[in-house]
């Protein structure tokens, strides 16, 4: 990507995490110790963005500048998830470099009566985890409560609590995140869904 390319994108980062946040040029000027025709001008091209005024519209904004500056890459906006397949539970991850973008790991999982959970197959590990299910029910343990969980439905909980997801009555299919720890937790086996 050019430096003039670069730039432009720098700009509609800008003017588009501004206007999310329903600021006018006025407000985020004030926010940023910048004139509004300064700002107006960055924004449109009309000036150059100097490094100083970078900071302090990333500071501004809540953001940081490596993501005002990250080139636009189209290469990689395709994943394609492999199938991890173990007894009861086929598993696709749909997320790509959780570690490195805000630690969350997405997943899409199978899960048919044959998987073992529930006492002595249940996971205790630091972080949050959240699913939804798209068909069938999920029955959830968790420490000594079995929750069922039907198509549509989400839950969210401690994976401090001794847990693990099965199949209600016949397969069932969810989406799951983990959060950062949940995510490393996963990663330090060689099957991404251990304990899920």
């Amino acid at each position: 990507m050019s430096e003039v390319d670069l730039s432009e994108v720098v700009r509609q980062r800008i003017r588009g995490l501004r206007q999310a946040r329903g600021w006018s040029l006025d407000s985020l000027a004030a926010r940023c110790h910048l004139s509004p025709s300064t700002l107006s001008r960055i924004e449109t091209g009309h000036r150059r963005i100097d490094l100083d005024q970078l900071v302090v519209l990333a500071r501004a904004l809540d953001t940081t500048i490596d993501q005002l500056v990250e080139p636009v890459d189209d290469a990689d906006v395709i994943i394609r998830p492999m199938r991890h397949q173990e007894p009861g539970l086929a598993t696709w991850v749909l997320s790509r470099e959780p570690a490195q973008r805000g630690g969350n790991l997405v997943a899409k999982m199978r899960i048919t009566p044959e998987r073992r959970t529930g006492p002595g197959h249940l996971s205790v590990h630091p972080g949050r985890e959240w699913f939804f299910v798209l068909s069938g029910s999920a029955l959830l343990h968790l420490g000594a409560r079995q929750i069922p969980v039907g198509a549509g439905n989400a839950a969210e909980f401690s994976t401090m609590i001794p847990h693990s997801i099965g199949a209600l009555n016949g397969p069932v299919e969810i989406l799951t995140i983990f959060d950062q720890d949940g995510e490393r937790a996963h990663a330090q086996s060689s099957d991404p869904s251990a304990g899920v």
